[in-house]
């Protein structure tokens, strides 16, 4: 994991400041409506490197993408007195958005420079910026095409019992783009539901975790495990690609 801006980001700075983002996240969204001006409506923008020749496995840019959306939520700069603080706290009161773009060669390089945090996963690569108004979007992101590529599903096989994993929903064959932020949004939804001593150990193996295809049979079995409270589901608004309400990903924690 990495931020271009300033190197490798670190574990856990330190248990009381750690445990304080969390219990920011853990309170959950604010949910209040659209401001009248469309420019204000608050989003989290991410873009995927997805190069022209040999583009990454989408398992591993999704598990990327999940990942460094978490990472900017837990970043010290979007804690108490950082200076991602104000924008984190902007959008996170608000009704959460995340918006996927893609980007090769000299615009991810551009991308790079934008506040938010970059993770690797089996050589595909994510960035999560530092959330804002999408009437103020920073040009180098800007100008990213927001759909448009997508990948194939690929089969990686079983997941590490030591890494949550994040199910999407195969029935609603959503994009890269859209399977990407709702990826995003369960990688924050499990993290808020788990005890800080173990998010702390996440973010000590930098929020790495597994995405997976959950067929019908499997999605059945997931959603009795969130009716009884071992995993956390994602509901989506229906703003793109998929119904009002419907499940898009289930996250379940690490076995221990």
């Amino acid at each position: 994991m990495s931020d271009e801006s300033t190197g490798t980001v670190d574990a856990p700075d330190d248990t009381d400041t750690f445990a304080l983002r969390h219990a920011e996240l853990a309170r959950g969204y604010g949910g209040a409506g659209d401001p009248a001006d469309p420019a204000l409506v608050q989003a989290m923008q991410m873009v995927l490197h997805i190069p022209k020749t040999d583009p990454p496995a989408r398992s591993a840019l999704l598990a990327a993408a999940a990942a460094s959306a978490l990472a900017v939520c837990l970043d010290p700069r979007s804690g108490p007195g950082g200076e991602w603080e104000p924008r984190y706290l902007a959008w996170k009161r608000s009704r959460i958005r995340k918006v996927a773009r893609r980007a090769r060669g000299a615009q991810w390089v551009a991308a790079g420079a934008v506040d938010g945090v970059t993770v690797e996963v089996d050589g595909a690569q994510a960035r999560a910026f530092v959330p804002g108004p999408v009437g103020a979007i920073d040009q180098r992101v800007r100008k990213l095409q927001i759909g448009g590529t997508d990948l194939d599903h690929d089969e990686p096989g079983p997941a590490d019992p030591t890494l949550p994993v994040l199910w999407v929903n195969a029935a609603l064959e959503m994009s890269v783009g859209k399977a990407a932020a709702q990826v995003g949004h369960a990688s924050m939804l499990l993290a808020g539901a788990l005890p800080v001593e173990v998010v702390e150990d996440w973010a000590r193996r930098e929020f790495r975790c597994a995405v997976r295809d959950a067929d019908a049979e499997q999605w059945a079995r997931l959603t009795a495990e969130v009716a009884a409270g071992r995993a956390v589901a994602v509901r989506d608004a229906g703003f793109t690609e998929v119904a009002p309400g419907s499940m898009t990903v289930i996250a379940v924690p690490a076995a221990h």
